[in-house]
């Protein structure tokens, strides 16, 4: 058998696949870069948050058939979250698997695996720019499908009251520190024991180019630059009244063609940096028989012949949910 289809070796069987495509270097994000939003493994699909003045506890998830836990009427709110599931498929068909055929020390596995893995980095970036996109909705609180419709509201899901500060860029005399220090005030306020190394800012073009040329800024963007300019690009974290502001430029194409900003234009997104359990991605297990029941991985990969031996069918997938905990440490900021 193995002669006829080498895929069917142990080298790509659905852990073999599973472990390679986790090992692949993520190029996309950067909320993994800032390492926000930390993974952590759920062994089921749907996950209970519990809501206790303000601050989200995931509850233990149970088997099937324990009582369920119980929400106290009045002080705690008790919501189900069910966790998207993002599959993608991609297929080798046999005129790429033609040419590859032992030469010089290179066995017909090896070569592959060489284009196995080809495969397998076009479907993790693809799952990374996604994973970016649902992890940036978490650092809103509002949590967007790829089509730009809501997932889960996390102020509307607990009614949380969202808090959003108008900067006023466009007006020459505004205090721009004094607003500065009002979102860091309301985010120590917020915190409700957890702490932080400090505050981050990420901003559309618009507001850190009307942020770096108000009167009130930009003698202080301009000392900054003297420091800092002729070493390094100066959109990437200008620290102003202790908060570090970076010009985030994420973005991607929608099924439909639509180039979809993650911040929208103007605005901008404040937020602790250093938590200890504010923010987490929960992963569930695939919808595999050999997964059922283990904690979930970031991503899986798995293949299959496909009919009458006509190359084979590669399938992935992520059942990712970034959560924001204390969605009260979230500050959205507009340009005027």
């Amino acid at each position: 058998m193995s002669m006829l289809n080498p895929f069917s070796t142990d080298a790509f069987n659905m852990v073999a696949l599973t472990a390679a495509i986790n090992r692949i270097p993520n190029n996309y994000g950067r909320m993994e870069q800032l390492a926000l939003m930390p993974a952590m493994g759920v062994r089921t699909r749907t996950i209970i948050i519990e809501e206790m003045s303000g601050v989200l506890n995931l509850l233990p998830t149970q088997p099937v058939g324990a009582p369920g836990t119980l929400g106290t009427q009045g002080k705690r709110k008790v919501r189900s979250f069910v966790i998207p599931h993002i599959p993608h498929d991609d297929t080798v068909l046999p005129e790429e698997v033609q040419g590859i055929r032992a030469f010089g020390s290179e066995t017909e596995t090896e070569a592959l695996a060489g284009l196995m893995a080809q495969k397998l980095q076009t479907m993790r970036n693809k799952h990374a720019i996604t994973l970016e996109h649902l992890r940036m909705g978490a650092l809103k609180g509002v949590i967007l499908d790829a089509d730009g419709s809501t997932l889960y509201n996390l102020y509307t899901e607990f009614g949380i009251t969202a808090k959003t500060v108008n900067f006023a860029l466009t007006t020459n005399t505004t205090e721009v520190l004094t607003k500065v220090l009002d979102v860091k005030r309301h985010i120590e306020d917020n915190l409700k024991g957890e702490f932080m190394s400090g505050i981050m800012c990420l901003c559309s073009a618009g507001f850190f180019d009307a942020l770096t040329t108000h009167p009130k800024v930009k003698e202080a963007y301009s000392r900054w630059q003297n420091g800092l300019a002729l070493l390094s690009d100066n959109r990437m974290g200008f620290t102003f009244g202790g908060v570090t502001f970076e010009e985030y430029r994420g973005q991607a194409t929608d099924a439909a063609g639509n180039v979809r900003k993650f911040i929208a234009d103007d605005e901008a997104h404040f937020f602790p940096l250093g938590t200890a359990s504010t923010f987490k991605t929960y992963f569930a297990p695939a919808d595999f028989n050999e997964t059922a029941n283990t904690l979930g991985l970031p991503l899986y990969a798995k293949q299959e012949p496909r009919k009458f031996g006509r190359g084979t069918d590669l399938h992935s997938q992520s059942n990712p949910l970034p959560i924001c905990h204390r969605p009260e440490v979230l500050v959205k900021a507009t340009k005027a």
